[in-house]
């Protein structure tokens, strides 16, 4: 009832700002007639046949189903309705005739075939025999047109017309100024709700800084408890010989230097391993409840990628250099594979385009090249485009395939027409911020969004550079807003829309996901998301959760409903990963490897994971195709492969 005397409200002021007092008086006066308050089936069945019908208003009643049909085609279940209609206006149509001969006006059957003939033969065959009823002498005992003049007919379209507009209107369909009035109030809810979920949240701040005190002083007064203890054992341990025999190893250098009882040199060497010890303390080696204290100690030293390494731990000297290990997955089934070899130099970024018919590819000399993996798709938009600059990022426009945005190291986001072969527009960064080390296009809205960083170092993110996150409008190619971050923000590296395009996610070097409401323009919340740097990130398929890559190369799957909670994790081997890919169904993540092989996990499976296919060196880039099971896979051996999967 508040819906629709709002709905009213907007009627009468609409009607009154417009000058058309006849017709608000009309509408006072039915409004004073209307007890049901709802939609009345009986006067659209009385406009129908009472009044278009045996009045011979032709235009006006084709006018009224063309009315019913715009309504139903912005409902989702349309399509079955729109067909039910269609029926229904035949059907009404040809007793607009049958009326009109039973009534002599055999005229008005000719004028109506004159006006709407064309459309009703486009629409159904079936009504080549109707043209010629006005030259019938007894069209009602013709076998082709004795139906239509029964009564049983009659009766069953009037009984049909009024099932079909009761259910759409009285069980579907809720007119759009009643939709006003429900959103107005669902409006006023979700702001009632934001502001006590906004006073809660400050008191969950405010008790969290609370906890957070008391841990520092806790952790404070442990570590002044036990640095003695550490001192004083460690120093115990050292001079009674546990650390009598050292081994220094390194791969262009294989001596061995033992000895059985300390000289001057070797107390030294002890002393500094004390030294380091007490420095490198961790202070979650607290007392256990038993009283004991539990250390573990680390110490490592390299020179270059090949370089020494020393490691006390537990008492025992060990040495080595880390490699990076691959995932023992089982090949990837492969239903074709296609590899590129146009580029000459290591693949930096590759990216289906919005139909996947397309790719665009990027390497470390500047270029970007534009393909197509299917003999069957024209290669007229294939291009070489050359920068002039190590390509950062790349993403196509999401609602074709029309337009590709390449971001570069030097400040500069080139706007690729792939139809047109030419670039459409070259824009800037500001001074402050040259590398643009991510693009993202709204799904929706004319717009994009680039993560710029003030430093860059070839080949890495410079962890300690600052961020700037800037909106574009893609019809005049200006700057329209720049979204906060506070002061001296760390480097965004990875940025993802949900659907919709009103919810930006962005990663940045610190560890933290932050989340913006793009209509507002503002960051709607933020959570630490890792320890180290995040380098990628992006929406499940459902968009109830997020997936994260940290620079310790762990995946982690966090609940966008129950904010810090993991659902699912992979601890991976490799430090070398920076990009991962979800398939369009999101069960497959394919993230990038310091091996010639990518792993595919199974997102929140037991089924074990996937490798792709060897490449001859290093995964640097992956993507999905939006639809298909078919993935991309960019190389440091310069090329780029397209496999499709079992």
């Amino acid at each position: 009832m508040e819906n629709m005397q709002y709905a009213e409200e907007l009627v009468r002021e609409f009607l009154v700002f417009r000058g058309f007092t006849n017709t608000l008086q009309s509408f006072e006066n039915e409004l004073a007639t209307d007890v049901g308050r709802g939609f009345q089936v009986d006067k659209l069945l009385d406009l129908i046949f009472s009044v278009y019908v045996p009045k011979f208003q032709a235009e006006k009643l084709v006018g009224l189903f063309g009315f019913f049909k715009q309504c139903l085609s912005s409902s989702s279940t349309g399509t079955v309705l729109l067909a039910s209609l269609s029926k229904l206006e035949l059907s009404v149509m040809r007793y607009y005739i049958v009326y009109a001969v039973r009534s002599g006006r055999r005229d008005k059957v000719l004028e109506f075939f004159g006006t709407s003939g064309n459309d009703l033969m486009r629409k159904d065959q079936d009504w080549t025999p109707w043209f010629a009823i006005p030259y019938v002498k007894s069209p009602s005992t013709d076998p082709h047109f004795r139906l239509y003049f029964s009564k049983e007919w009659y009766e069953a379209l009037r009984v049909a017309v009024r099932n079909f507009f009761d259910e759409i209107f009285n069980g579907t369909r809720i007119p759009a100024l009643l939709s006003i009035s429900l959103e107005k109030n669902t409006i006023s809810r979700l702001k009632k709700e934001i502001k006590q979920l906004n006073s809660k949240l400050a008191q969950l701040q405010a008790l969290l800084e609370e906890k957070e005190g008391q841990l520092c002083r806790s952790r404070s007064h442990a570590a002044s408890a036990t640095d003695a203890s550490i001192a004083q054992s460690t120093s115990s341990t050292l001079s009674s010989g546990v650390l009598d025999e050292i081994i220094v190893s390194s791969r262009d250098n294989q001596d061995t230097y033992s000895h059985a009882t300390p000289n001057p040199d070797n107390r030294l060497l002890a002393q500094d391993l004390v030294d380091a010890a007490k420095a490198k303390f961790d202070l979650e080696s607290l007392p256990t409840p038993s009283g004991h204290v539990t250390t573990s100690l680390n110490l490592c030293s390299e020179n270059g990628a090949g370089g020494s390494s020393l490691m006390l731990q537990d008492g025992t000297i060990e040495t080595g250099r880390a490699v990076e290990g691959e995932e023992e997955f089982p090949e990837v089934k492969v239903d074709f594979q296609e590899t590129f070899l146009g580029h000459t130099s290591p693949i930096t970024r590759c990216r289906f385009s919005a139909s996947g018919n397309n790719i665009a590819s990027a390497s470390m000399d500047g270029t970007v090249r534009i393909w197509t993996y299917d003999s069957s798709t024209s290669a007229s938009r294939n291009a070489t485009i050359y920068c002039g600059a190590e390509i950062m990022s790349l993403d196509w426009e999401c609602k074709s395939d029309r337009l590709l945005l390449i971001g570069t190291a030097y400040g500069g986001i080139k706007a690729w027409n792939v139809d047109a072969k030419r670039v459409v527009c070259d824009l800037n960064t500001t001074e402050a911020f040259p590398s643009v080390l991510d693009l993202k296009c709204s799904p929706v809205e004319p717009i994009f969004v680039s993560a710029a960083a003030s430093r860059h170092v070839s080949g890495y993110i410079d962890d300690s550079a600052f961020a700037s996150l800037t909106v574009w409008n893609m019809k005049t190619w200006k700057a329209m807003t720049v979204l906060p971050l506070g002061e001296d923000p760390p480097a965004i590296t990875s940025l993802c829309f949900n659907h919709n395009g009103k919810i930006l996610a962005a990663s940045a070097t610190d560890g933290m996901i932050h989340m913006f409401d793009m209509s507002a323009g503002l960051q709607i919340t933020g959570w630490p998301a890792h320890d180290c740097g995040i380098r990628s990130i992006l929406f499940g398929a459902d968009e109830t959760s997020i997936f994260s890559l940290g620079t310790d190369g762990k995946v982690l799957e966090w609940s966008l409903q129950k904010q810090g909670h993991v659902l699912w994790s992979i601890n991976s081997k490799s430090h070398l990963r920076h990009e991962m890919a979800l398939d369009a169904n999101g069960r497959r993540l394919l993230v990038t490897s310091g091996s010639v092989r990518a792993p595919i996990y199974q997102v929140r499976s037991r089924e074990s994971g996937l490798r792709t296919l060897p490449h001859s060196a290093s995964v640097t880039t992956v993507d999905w195709h939006p639809t298909l099971p078919i993935f991309l896979t960019g190389s440091a051996d310069n090329s780029v492969r397209v496999t499709s999967i079992l």
